[in-house]
């Protein structure tokens, strides 16, 4: 009978604590594959020339960031239009490829993410650079809240 109390007594404090880190690799494997599925869709809609459609994959608010070059733009609707004017056309967008360098997980709630892309641009002159994004997951869903492009 100590036996089987024993048991029962290391089952019930050993494996909810052995179960807990498997949930939490899981659920890290399934965050960090919906950050890179969402990166592949950006891709997959700049290709096709839908910027609204790749944008949404940024966090909708005025508090978004997004740096580059040319300064600091604030706000989804701004860094929207910036994309639309310096990219208006096919030949301007040209074809983006991104290489994932690091994609760390660093809580639940939130991701970072370094990264090079490459614009091939026959017409008009190719471009490459790096960047740096940082996720968020709100409601539920990851979404980029910062982005540093160089």
């Amino acid at each position: 009978m100590k036996q089987l109390f024993r048991i029962v007594l290391f089952s019930l404090l050993v494996l909810p604590a052995l179960s807990q880190p498997l949930s939490q690799k899981l659920a890290a494997n399934r965050d960090r594959r919906f950050i890179l599925e969402a990166l592949k869709r950006q891709t997959d809609d700049w290709n096709t020339g839908r910027v609204d459609r790749f944008m949404t994959s940024y966090w909708n608010s005025d508090s978004l960031t997004f740096v580059s070059k040319m300064g600091i733009t604030y706000g989804y609707q701004a860094t929207l239009e910036n994309y639309k004017k310096r990219y208006p056309d096919r030949a301007s967008m040209g074809t983006l490829k991104f290489d994932i360098l690091e994609l760390d997980l660093l809580t639940p709630t939130l991701a970072y993410v370094i990264g090079r892309f490459q614009l091939t641009r026959p017409e008009i002159g190719n471009a490459e650079g790096h960047f740096t994004l940082v996720w968020r997951k709100i409601k539920n869903r990851w979404v980029i809240v910062s982005d540093h492009t160089s």
